[in-house]
């Protein structure tokens, strides 16, 4: 038997099964198999169960869909999006709530500004406070090497305490550069973030103004 002929074969042998075990109330599965071929019966083999079959009631009528088990990847990949999901409503949602916590904290744009404004003056105030630091090390480094200068100029040796100081307090006036440099870009990236800020405020108000009733 060609196989179009059979698979229309089985088709109309399924239906005709369907038909009778209808009547007496015992079909209640419907579904297909690999090739396609559609079935009827009163139990479910395990190859309906993973391509998945609809639930039939003694009209024949379908009422209920039961789709294809999901394989262990399908599982793990529909978990991973939740996930992926979840994660993007909560960085919306507190993004949410920083935005509403911004136009409460400054109803208009000079208050944010003013807000900038003093943050700003507190990082050069550090930054002052660093280089403060970074001077007196400095001269404190030109006194002792001036000292060294005399033992040399007379010929005689360093003594080891002096030498000490000055290796260490090298070390600390390095050290102390770092942290003037680092103040530097800190202040930098500030004023990139408050330009950012100014520009997210603006779009806030404006996204407001438009929504407000006219």
């Amino acid at each position: 038997m060609r196989p179009l002929t059979r698979a229309i074969a089985l088709t109309i042998c399924s239906a005709a099964l369907a038909a009778t075990a209808l009547a007496a109330g015992g079909t209640r599965y419907k579904w297909r198999d690999a090739d396609g071929n559609l079935h009827y019966s009163d139990s479910l083999p395990q190859e309906a169960t993973s391509r998945g079959y609809d639930v039939i009631n003694a009209q024949g009528i379908v009422v209920r869909r039961v789709e294809p088990a999901k394989t262990a990847a399908q599982i793990t990949a529909e978990k991973e999006a939740k996930a992926r999901e979840q994660a993007e409503r909560d960085v919306a949602d507190t993004q949410s709530r920083n935005d509403q916590q911004m136009l409460a904290a400054y109803p208009t744009e000079a208050d944010l500004q003013r807000a900038q404004t003093q943050q700003l003056q507190m990082v050069d105030q550090n930054i002052r406070s660093a280089e403060i630091g970074l001077q007196s090390q400095e001269r404190s480094l030109s006194d002792m090497l001036g000292n060294a200068a005399e033992y040399e100029g007379s010929g005689k040796p360093l003594p080891a305490t002096l030498s000490k100081q000055i290796a260490d307090l090298r070390k600390q006036i390095e050290a102390q550069h770092a942290v003037v440099d680092k103040r530097r870009a800190d202040r930098e990236q500030t004023l990139a973030s408050f330009a950012t800020d100014l520009e997210h405020y603006r779009k806030l108000r404006a996204a407001e103004a438009a929504r407000a009733p006219q």
